[in-house]
């Protein structure tokens, strides 16, 4: 029996527990999962919008820095009594950035911290 790799991977991302947001390389909103399109419910279905109107400048500069480098930017926010880690980076298809992917995950107040060597 042959595995299929992307029927196995399909809808990965749907219903984690983190918000997953992709844009392309003209900051188009491609794919929300379940918990970014709950997220950002106030704007309505924004998949296939400018991702640049729901930020401000500096943000938006950051943005075009990161499709023209390849570098990533990792905080932390607290938001509606919750701490969360935003990790946005570039995602590539055939070695070149075609867009971003963020990565918003809830860190737990208790959350354990181990130093590895």
């Amino acid at each position: 029996m042959e595995f299929n790799t992307d029927e196995a991977l399909r809808g990965w991302a749907d219903e984690i527990e983190c918000a997953v947001t992709i844009c392309d390389t003209d900051c188009r909103i491609l794919y929300m999962n379940q918990r970014s399109r709950h997220t950002f419910a106030r704007h309505g279905d924004i998949i296939g919008h400018d991702l640049m109107q729901y930020h401000p400048p500096r943000a938006q500069a950051l943005i075009r820095h990161m499709l023209a480098t390849g570098d990533t930017n990792t905080y932390s926010i607290s938001k509606n009594g919750l701490k969360k880690i935003i990790h946005q980076t570039p995602w590539r298809r055939d070695g070149k950035i075609a867009g971003l992917v963020e990565f918003s995950i809830v860190l737990p107040a208790d959350m354990p911290h181990y130093d590895r060597g």
